[in-house]
């Protein structure tokens, strides 16, 4: 396979990893499907309506027709009042800490999921961090709640893994308007800023070293990756997402390396 700084995989992450060597990814960057329950009190005015609820939306009649035996009026009708989602199988995060040369890891999650991974990596022995992400301008989700103005980022390292970085790039918090324009520009409802998810690349890795985003989306670590010369594996179920990260991550680069399914990537990490 010719070398290339960018690999893009489509199809499952916990059977694309697999593919993948032990201990030799250099830093995980990521953003899983949040766990997550809400009522229709928090005052969403409409959430079928809204198109960054459209992912939650099929994900509360993806698990609801799970998880219960009713016809699919009564899921329609429950999806519009009440959103869940159940998360991501852990065993994702055991695939990325086996694949890492030292578990270095960031990521995105619900307020939900917070103990859980703070449990998860203090247990593997690692040191663990807060960062957070706070909105100007968040959904008016206010009626019985508070707003929804935070993102969480759970950030965990193995003893003798250094975070580098500047003083400007090291922050714990960051407050910005929501990124509309990206979100229309790249159609998917939870990009996250470019910007945050480059000082966490700077901070936490090498040029020329590989970054591994196992839920791409649209493609934003990778974009980062290009900006920060870091080699980078993106893999992505949605192939609607895949394809916007593919030209996304494309643009400029003559280099890039498409792949669809399953592959054997050991000469990517040489």
């Amino acid at each position: 396979m010719q070398e290339t700084n960018n690999t893009l995989l489509l199809g499952d992450c916990l059977s694309l990893l697999k593919n993948i060597p032990d201990n030799s990814v250099d830093l995980v960057i990521t953003d899983p499907p949040y766990e997550f329950i809400c009522g229709g009190q928090g005052g969403s005015f409409g959430n079928e309506s809204r198109s960054y609820h459209r992912e939650y939306i099929n994900l509360a009649k993806s698990n609801y027709e799970k998880l219960q035996s009713i016809d699919s009026r009564k899921v329609e009708q429950m999806s519009k009042f009440k959103m869940y989602s159940d998360g991501f199988d852990f065993k994702v995060l055991d695939e990325c800490c086996r694949v890492l040369k030292a578990i270095n890891i960031y990521v995105w999650c619900s307020k939900a999921q917070v103990r859980k991974l703070l449990e998860y990596f203090e247990n593997k022995g690692c040191t663990t961090d807060i960062l957070t992400w706070h909105k100007t301008n968040p959904i008016p989700t206010c009626c019985n709640t508070y707003l929804s103005d935070t993102e969480y980022l759970i950030f965990a390292k193995q003893k003798g893994v250094k975070v580098g970085g500047r003083y400007e790039t090291k922050r714990k918090y960051y407050v910005s308007e929501i990124n509309v324009d990206d979100k229309k520009k790249w159609k998917h409802p939870t990009i996250k800023p470019l910007n945050i998810i480059e000082n966490l690349i700077i901070n936490s890795s090498q040029e020329g070293e590989v970054v591994l985003d196992c839920f791409m989306g649209s493609g934003t670590t990778g974009v980062a990756c290009k900006n920060l010369n870091r080699k980078f594996i993106g893999m992505e179920l949605n192939e609607e997402y895949y394809n916007i990260a593919c030209e996304r991550i494309n643009k400029g680069i003559s280099s890039l390396k498409q792949i669809d399914g399953q592959m054997d990537i050991t000469s990517f990490l040489k």
